[in-house]
């Protein structure tokens, strides 16, 4: 990524009040260290928004501690890093093996270390309490055809006895990367809107959006270059712009602050009731947000794809028990309103968004296919409207794409 393209990237996740990149780092090289500096020189130039490493040690293996150490050092001075309680923060991803060089890292660059330990879970977390100030969660997707609940947070937050728990929240997750032998999904659908509803419920001390930019795993929200897609993912990530899953980012994460009581939050890369109505003064614009897959689970090839990833033990689903044919549409409004999802020439779905504020729904494609138009409805007048692409069984090559297209209109109005 250029400056420039690092500037642009910040100021949209400052528009949808993200504070924050967390930036995985890996492998050790030159690469690398070109990318990091031209991340904290943008984040520097633009201010007002805060970076963090997290150093991975799946990608590359163990970091060799004095390059930690190094890396720390050298950017924890910059005025964007981001710092918890007068300390600069630190993160891993996995790096378990390397548990032991730690009291040696923290000694020497004074890190508050909160590390992204979930192959140890909850129970094992608790064996490294010499080392740890905190633990963010990986596990952000339900297992098989359930929705995600707060079983698993519960627990780390439980198992962390008042040390600070980074919560995970993540929009999707499709990935077909046969060099790398990765070919599952697990359930999106819902996640987007009721992960964040649990977020405002629990209130953790941090959130950590995954992810910003991985299109391999098509869990991204921010811009899509095309330089940045891994090898054999275009085929499901070109033209799948997942932007406007930070349209309503602003209020989902002021609600949780504002609840929270604090603005020293960060997000990355920062099931509940059908509605929430902001508990503090609002001016917005009143929209929909929407996202689904264009093909039907059965209107072509899975591609191999498997729902659930067998590899970590999980019991191998059909992909379309797990990620259901159906329309997600969530709408911001200023006053109880009519919604309806017209599927091609069929007759619209009417739904009722009962309270000021975001109201979230699913409408399924019962064999319906054709161009999706959404309507916030009042007082018999279209208030907002938008429409996605066609639904349909004409799939490119045959094979069903499980990536979700995602979309949003908007129109002014002010409470």
């Amino acid at each position: 990524m250029t400056p420039e393209q690092w500037e642009s990237d910040i100021t949209e996740a400052q528009k949808a009040h993200i504070d924050g990149f967390a930036l995985n780092v890996g492998p050790q090289d030159s690469y690398t260290d070109d990318v990091v500096h031209k991340a904290f020189a943008a984040a520097e130039k633009l201010g007002n928004f805060s970076l963090f490493l997290s150093f991975d040690y799946g990608t590359g293996g163990p970091w060799p501690v004095d390059r930690v150490i190094n890396m720390v050092n050298q950017y924890k001075c910059s005025s964007a890093h981001f710092y918890y309680h007068g300390k600069p923060l630190v993160s891993t991803f996995e790096g378990t093996q390397s548990v032991d060089d730690w009291p040696r890292i923290k000694d020497a660059t004074g890190c508050v270390f909160i590390p992204t330990w979930t192959s140890l879970g909850p129970s094992g977390i608790t064996n490294t309490f010499h080392v740890v100030d905190g633990a963010f969660s990986w596990d952000a997707w339900p297992v098989g055809a359930d929705d995600k609940d707060t079983t698993s947070d519960e627990a780390w937050v439980k198992a962390l006895a008042g040390r600070p728990y980074m919560m995970p929240v993540s929009p999707w997750f499709y990935t077909n990367l046969p060099q790398r032998q990765k070919n599952w999904l697990w359930r999106g659908d819902d996640l987007w809107h009721y992960r964040w509803q649990q977020i405002m419920e629990m209130q953790p001390a941090f959130v950590q959006i995954i992810s910003w930019n991985d299109y391999g795993e098509t869990h991204y929200i921010g811009p899509i270059y095309e330089p940045g897609i891994p090898e054999g993912a275009a085929h499901y990530v070109s033209n799948h712009s997942h932007d406007a899953w930070r349209e309503l980012l602003p209020h989902y994460i002021d609600v949780y602050k504002t609840r929270n009581g604090t603005n020293a939050t960060t997000t990355h890369r920062m099931a509940g009731t059908n509605a929430y109505s902001p508990k503090y003064p609002v001016s917005y614009e009143e929209k929909i947000s929407y996202w689904y897959r264009t093909n039907p689970s059965t209107s072509g090839s899975s591609s191999g794809t498997t729902g659930n990833n067998p590899a970590m033990g999980q019991k191998e689903l059909n992909p379309g028990q797990v990620s259901q044919d159906r329309v997600f549409v969530t709408v911001l409004v200023t006053a109880p309103s009519g919604v309806q999802v017209q599927i091609g020439d069929h007759a619209p779905t009417v739904l009722r968004a009962c309270t000021a504020g975001i109201n979230h729904f699913s409408i399924p494609f019962n064999g319906q296919t054709g161009p999706v138009k959404m309507a916030i409805m009042r007082d018999g007048h279209e208030i907002v409207t938008t429409t996605g692409p066609a639904i349909t069984d004409q799939c490119v090559d045959g094979k069903v794409n499980w990536n979700a297209v995602v979309g949003s209109s908007n129109g002014t109005h002010t409470a």
